[in-house]
């Protein structure tokens, strides 16, 4: 059977945006078969070319860049200079997309702005990821992913009610940010093909921090006396009793979800905890049940544990580290694992980046793309080129 076509291939999306949300938005749009030409300064190109993930480089660009920018053209414009901003003009021209993370304002300086934007092109999809939104009082401050965090208070719902605040390891604002941009731009592409109207869709990192604690804001706004208290070591979740959390073993750690307690402790060999068959003692008793089992379950290894619980359908999983993790079965079951590759420079070796694919499968099929991140400029002429008006060719 041969492939079917990917959703959005057709779409050409124009990305202004730098480092993480905006351009990980646009590369999700490309994982799902849209053009993507990522319009960039000539003189240094988009920040992401150099702020590092765990200082690693390859070929001049970052790990960042290369993996949050693959299967991408792109084109170099000086956007304050008259005669480049008139290139891309033709670009927005024709574009269905345009995505942006400047500060507020700064677009619309340009002369690129929602309004200006949609006179050239009236279907435009005009999609702008900020640090807080166009308003309010945090507008302006840097948008950046630990700051977001920081204002949601998402770091408070981390760790024990020992630890201070402890902000999720990975640019979680930025991760989840793209998904809801690129969800935004794909729906108001549903409705441009059905009723002809462009879109200027927006979210921010904060928006996307207070999305995700969306039961714990719900319940503060019916109930204000509803506040975060983390519980004792081992437990993981603030609004959750006794036994959720992550206990460790002989060899490891093992992760328990909701299970009565009187049945963990009877499958596990604790029968102190037998006595606790009313649920409300497993939150008075919290700190007594999970210190019993954080003792008794680092007797044995993380295996013997898992024998007996998977047995017995009790929601539990071994806590694994990143090597462990990349080394499972489950992990290569996923296939989640994919390369892309571009020339080396001046001729030299190829370019070879391991990283992730989409998340997303279609009619079965997994998608990737071994298309790298582009250099700076490497497709400019091609594209003026194609897009030229014909008074540009003329001239």
């Amino acid at each position: 059977m041969s492939a079917q076509p990917l959703p959005l291939e057709g779409m050409l999306v124009l990305d202004f945006s730098q480092f993480l949300a905006g351009p990980m938005a646009a590369m999700r749009l490309g994982d799902l078969g849209a053009r993507v030409i990522k319009v960039e300064r000539p003189d240094g190109g988009d920040i992401g070319r150099r702020l590092a993930f765990a200082g690693i480089v390859e070929d001049g660009d970052t790990l960042s860049f290369h993996i949050t920018n693959r299967n991408k053209e792109s084109y170099a414009a000086d956007l304050k200079n008259q005669q480049d901003l008139a290139g891309v003009r033709e670009l927005v021209r024709r574009a269905d997309v345009i995505i942006q993370n400047f500060r507020p304002g700064i677009m619309e300086r340009l002369g690129l702005g929602y309004e200006a934007v949609a006179e050239i092109n009236p279907g435009i999809v005009y999609a702008s990821v900020t640090g807080y939104g166009t308003e309010g009082p945090w507008r302006d401050r840097p948008g950046q992913d630990l700051l977001a965090q920081s204002l949601s208070g998402l770091p408070w719902l981390n760790g024990s009610a020992d630890d201070p605040p402890v902000p999720v390891g990975i640019a979680v604002a930025d991760i989840v940010a793209s998904i809801h941009l690129a969800s935004g731009i794909t729906a108001a592409l549903l409705r441009r093909e059905r009723t002809g109207l462009g879109s200027r869709v927006d979210t921010s990192l904060l928006e996307s921090m207070l999305d995700m604690q969306f039961e714990l804001l719900s319940a503060h706004l019916a109930d204000p006396s509803i506040v975060v208290e983390r519980g004792p070591r081992n437990t993981a979740h603030a609004f959750l009793p006794a036994p959720y959390g992550t206990y460790p073993t002989a060899d490891g750690y093992l992760a328990i979800a909701m299970t009565p307690v009187p049945q963990l402790g009877a499958l596990v060999g604790l029968p102190e905890l037998e006595q606790y068959t009313d649920p409300d003692s497993w939150w008075s008793e919290q700190a007594v049940i999970t210190r019993a089992l954080a003792d008794h379950l680092a007797t044995q290894t993380t295996e013997h544990w898992l024998e007996i619980l998977d047995a017995a359908d009790i929601w539990c999983a071994p806590v694994l580290t990143l090597p462990e993790l990349v080394a499972s079965e489950g992990f290569r079951a996923l296939d989640m694992a994919q390369e892309v590759s571009r020339p080396g420079l001046d001729g030299g070796p190829r370019v070879d980046i391991q990283t992730v694919r989409s998340p997303v499968r279609y009619d079965g099929q997994v998608l990737k793309n071994g298309r790298a991140a582009p250099r700076i400029g490497e497709h400019t002429e091609a594209i003026r080129a194609e897009f030229a008006s014909p008074t540009q060719e003329a001239s």
